[in-house]
């Protein structure tokens, strides 16, 4: 994504440009381009004088994709928020202001000092549908929750200039397609067989969030292995449309299968991709009409790219965020795309997954109350691990 930023500032500007990589900064360019994991290499939260970044005075900084500093809790959003406090313009650049919750809205409310966030308590309260409860001798808050939806939204409007696709470009259709399967698998119906028996014999233990989400990615693993054969036949069914196809997984056993078997015709790029090889890979899929398939990880590849040359978008398996989806969906269905983007979701609707990606829809509809897509007055979403509970009754 630098690069990316690079090259859109270039189309505007001749000023000079750095991008820091790894440990090497300088300040004296017009514009500086940095990523959030090596910040820490230039600001610290325990040196009292002026770091690297704050002597270099910004006059504006610019946060791309900051939904990425929604936990107050991570060094990310700590470092993030030390350093903006001492300047004076701050934009915050994101397609999804709210992953999944409003609670996830809060940080950057905070960090452009809107009212609402200026009391984390009333904030909760108010808009979280938060509430205490007692852990042994503590008191803990719930901020799962969501309430007075199109509250917030009118009372944040003023701070949010928020622009749709539909309405100020001139893009074709966006279509959203799940395409219901079946699964058959012993290891599926034997390893969510372990994961009830683990939860009904150790309640404490199972109430950790963390720790469910441990034991069930070894479920969604299967689920996206299993599914590969499917979602490379929906591949080859594109292909004979002659249209290039996005590919998404969560997974890289299931990312590489599907790459090796496109090989000749696909590129991939994942997490341990360098910054040259994520370029490559977009360029290739962008400019070579032979290059037909590019296969990503959700996460790596899912957000800051243009890949206007496919038209159709399929996700071999979900994440439990709604946000992942929405920003890799858009990585086809944005400037310069011409053809209408078709998104498909083959989901084993008997399996947690069809469970799971009707809840991801109803988040999608409470982030939509907040910023003003959809005006009337909604609950909040049962959470994941409670309809998976359900699910196994």
């Amino acid at each position: 994504m630098k690069q990316n930023w690079e090259r859109e500032i270039r189309n505007y500007s001749n000023k000079p440009i750095y991008i820091c990589d790894g440990k090497k900064y300088d300040d004296s360019a017009d514009y500086v381009i940095i990523n959030y994991d090596i910040i820490k290499n230039f600001h610290s939260l325990k040196i009292k004088e002026e770091t690297i970044i704050q002597k270099s005075k910004f006059d504006l900084v610019i946060i791309d994709e900051s939904h990425m500093i929604k936990n107050p809790q991570s060094l990310r959003t700590k470092l993030i928020n030390d350093i903006c406090k001492d300047i004076q313009k701050l934009w915050l650049l994101t397609g999804t202001p709210l992953t999944s919750r409003p609670i996830d809205y809060f940080n950057l409310l905070s960090l452009i000092d809107s009212p609402v966030a200026r009391n984390w308590m009333s904030y909760v309260i108010r808009y979280c549908a938060g509430y205490q409860f007692t852990v042994g001798f503590n008191k803990v808050w719930n901020t799962n929750g969501a309430s007075n939806l199109d509250e917030l939204r009118e009372r944040t409007s003023p701070l949010l200039l928020r622009r749709l696709k539909e309405n100020v470009l001139d893009l074709p259709e966006k279509i959203i397609t799940p395409v219901y399967l079946r699964l058959k698998s012993k290891e599926y119906e034997d390893v969510m067989g372990e994961y009830f028996d683990w939860i009904k014999n150790n309640p404490k233990e199972s109430k950790s969030l963390s720790v469910q989400f441990t034991k069930l990615m070894k479920v969604r693993q299967i689920i996206a292995d299993e599914k590969i054969k499917n979602t490379i036949e929906l591949i080859e069914n594109t292909l004979e449309q002659e249209r290039k196809v996005i590919v998404f997984s969560n997974f890289t056993n299931s990312l590489n299968k599907i790459y090796e078997h496109f090989k000749k015709i696909a590129v991939k790029l994942d997490g341990s991709s360098s910054m040259k090889q994520r370029q490559d890979s977009v360029d290739k899929f962008q400019t070579n009409d032979k290059i037909k398939v590019f296969v990503g990880n959700i996460k790596a590849a899912g957000v800051g790219l243009t890949l206007t040359s496919g038209d159709v978008v399929i996700f071999n398996d979900l994440s439990f965020v709604p946000a992942d989806h929405s920003q890799a969906e858009d990585r086809a269905y944005r400037i310069g795309q011409k053809n209408s983007v078709s998104v498909l979701y083959p989901i084993f609707e008997n399996t947690i997954e069809g469970i799971i990606y009707d809840m991801l829809d109803r988040k999608k509809k409470i982030i939509s109350t907040v910023l003003g897509d959809n005006l009337i007055e909604e609950e909040a979403s049962e959470d994941i691990l409670t309809q998976i509970l359900n699910f196994g009754k």
